[in-house]
């Protein structure tokens, strides 16, 4: 197995916990090494530090998968890390047929994700050394469940880091059509080879609940609505009347799709649109709503962008209080890690600021149980959900 060493003092974070290796943290290699194989990392002093993979192509350079010295190059390494996955989840979530499997870092797994949609598996392998060994942990999910189809989800940006190609591809087995999962006792349909992320956002599954009690008898603005989750959910918890607005028209009608399904198309408006400015439009009418939802796609791909990106939250949150009825809610989100919780809170508090409104912080949120946070890699925690309220 090929060995890495160290250089002085580079150790410390890895033995905080964090699973990564950078490239300039390498002070040699020693053994044959090709882009994702298995290898085993030491301190300076030549210490074990622990099992990982190699890509000598890539800035992280090694992903570490245990502490100790392990063989990660068979169908058992991955079928037990993947069954102790599946078991925290079932705890969770007891009966539940669709949910996150795996989720990379934090199950001991990096670069790896498996959701699963009812009987169908959408998975994304994100790096040299998940790729590589596809076969295995398509052998391990074969033998740990039944699944009627599973699809490669690999058209992350982050493969081309990687030195990998990007593709979408039904791996094997055969797609239901159409495929609907339940969510909250509300019913969805699923494009899972076109959607967004792996099919769609398991990460906001316990925030859609926060609606409840925040949308009854309310007017509800749904920025970002994507296939229609959140503006379903307001409307099944009481909404008077939801519009949801997305910019791309395949998600419109999966949305009006999905009102259907659940029988609240007649409360459920979509408006295929630029959400930007729709709401310069909507302001200059006068328009006002009880509930406003935002939860746009990631601003911010990369710490150098995020300049940018902080103006645009702070343009569609400004835009968005404007229109907010005084006791109205607004629940906004950030998927962005780069946009952390304090300066997610500062924009969101200028944003008050230019909007010449007072509004009190209610609920912080963030993802999903089965997204769950470790703690020694704070890049596992992404996402931001803030209820605010107008007084």
């Amino acid at each position: 197995m090929l060995s890495i060493r160290l250089h002085k003092n580079a150790d410390r974070r890895v033995r905080a916990g964090h699973p990564w290796v950078f490239s300039n943290e390498i002070a040699a290699t020693e053994g044959l090494s090709t882009p994702g194989c298995s290898c085993r990392v030491l301190n300076f002093s030549g210490k074990l530090l622990g099992t990982g993979y190699y890509n000598p192509r890539s800035l992280i350079a090694v992903r570490l998968l245990s502490p100790e010295a392990v063989d990660i190059d068979n169908t058992d390494f991955f079928q037990d890390r993947i069954n102790t996955a599946l078991s925290f989840r079932q705890k969770l979530y007891p009966g539940q047929e669709t949910l996150r499997v795996v989720f990379g870092e934090s199950d001991q797994l990096p670069g790896l994700i498996i959701d699963k949609y009812r009987d169908v598996f959408s998975m994304q392998f994100l790096t040299q050394g998940m790729d590589v060994r596809r076969d295995l942990i398509l052998t391990a999910i074969k033998k740990i469940f039944a699944p009627t189809a599973i699809v490669a989800r690999n058209d992350a940006g982050i493969r081309e880091l990687e030195g990998l190609p990007c593709s979408i591809e039904l791996l094997s087995g055969q797609l239901p059509d159409p495929l609907i999962i339940q969510e909250n006792d509300l019913r969805f349909k699923i494009d899972i080879m076109a959607g967004q992320k792996t099919g769609t956002f398991l990460d906001q599954k316990e925030n859609h609940q926060a609606l409840r009690g925040r949308v009854e008898g309310r007017r509800v603005l749904d920025l970002f609505c994507y296939s229609g989750s959140w503006s379903i959910h307001a409307a099944g918890y009481g909404a008077a009347q939801v519009t949801g607005v997305d910019i791309s028209k395949p998600a419109i009608a999966l949305a009006k799709e999905n009102a259907g399904l659940n029988q609240v198309e007649k409360n459920c408006h979509f408006l295929t649109a630029d959400v930007f400015d729709l709401l310069k439009e909507y302001s200059a009418q006068g328009q006002g709503f009880g509930t406003i939802i935002l939860d746009p796609p990631a601003f911010v791909k990369s710490r150098k962008k995020l300049p940018e990106a902080v103006r645009g939250y702070l343009t569609v949150n400004r835009r968005a209080l404007e229109l907010l009825e005084p006791g109205g809610y607004l629940l906004t989100c950030s998927c962005s890690y780069h946009m952390g919780r304090e300066l997610f809170l500062d924009t969101l508090r200028q944003a008050a600021t230019l909007a010449n409104r007072t509004i009190r912080l209610l609920e912080v949120r963030g993802q999903a149980f089965d997204h769950p946070v470790l703690l020694s890699c704070p890049e596992t925690d992404y996402l931001k959900c803030f209820i605010l309220q107008a007084v």
